[in-house]
């Protein structure tokens, strides 16, 4: 008589724990915690008369954040398969839903309220919607992925809506990592690389070149960062005590200025 086998719920509940993965994990949380605590304690301490409020904050949803690593890491990746298109769908929701209700903020609309203290920024978990979409159509399509317009073009226009959608906000640095990730996720599927250096380098970098020039606190961004020291006490201020705590090898505790 046959016996049946019980079927889990994922294959992955059994695998081992990968301690570099995790220790790597959490140093850079905690460097992050600190980073936030150094930054934030001043601004805290005026507003709220405590010095840790936002790292307190910060810590609560960093806990929550590793509790959640520990159930997915125990998910099987190939579920994620099925709710691809989902993935998609939801993602262009979302993106229009923050340009229609979002919270304006210094004259960009990148997040959505839930309550008057807690927000999330939809363009965060289109990130994560990208990856999950992109993996599952890449995957359909692999025997096209080594032709131009088939590989390269088909699949970039699937991601044109998004873009658009984010810049809309606008949150630029948002739609550069997005590209970056589908573009990485591409390459490694099967897409040849030498098909995009052109047009990329041909297009891609003038347009980015653009978009920074004629939008003036872009372009303040990058000038300040090439030169911190024309504006010491202003936009220059934390990128000068990024290199002081660089050249002193040491952590510098953030302080305001008064002008």
């Amino acid at each position: 008589m046959a016996v049946k086998k019980n079927k889990k719920f994922s294959s992955f509940l059994d695998n081992p724990i990968d301690y570099t993965l995790l220790i790597t994990v959490l140093l850079l949380l905690t460097l992050g915690l600190i980073m936030v605590l150094s930054a934030s304690s001043p601004t805290s301490l005026s507003e709220s008369g405590k010095s840790y409020s936002y790292f307190a904050k910060q810590a609560i949803f960093a806990a929550l954040g590793l509790c959640a690593m520990g159930v997915i890491s125990k998910i099987d990746y190939r579920f994620y398969k099925k709710f691809y298109k989902i993935a998609y769908i939801v993602s262009i929701i979302l993106l229009i839903a923050v340009l229609i209700i979002g919270k304006k903020v210094n004259g960009a609309r990148r997040w959505i309220g839930i309550t008057e203290t807690l927000s999330f920024q939809p363009s965060e978990l289109v990130k994560f919607c990208m990856i999950v979409f992109f993996a599952g159509i890449l995957t359909r399509d692999r025997e096209e992925l080594k032709y131009f317009v088939k590989g390269w073009i088909k699949h970039l226009l699937w991601l044109a809506p998004i873009i658009v959608l984010i810049m809309l906000e606008p949150h630029m640095s948002a739609s550069i990592v997005i590209m970056g990730i589908v573009v990485v996720m591409m390459i490694m599927a099967g897409c040849k690389m030498w098909q995009m250096l052109a047009p990329g380098l041909g297009l891609g970098v003038p347009a980015l070149i653009a978009l920074i020039i004629f939008e003036p606190y872009r372009m303040k961004r990058v000038t300040t960062f090439l030169n911190p020291w024309s504006d010491a006490r202003g936009d220059g201020w934390q990128v000068i005590q990024s290199l002081y705590a660089i050249g002193s090898r040491r952590f510098i505790w953030s302080r305001t200025w008064s002008k």
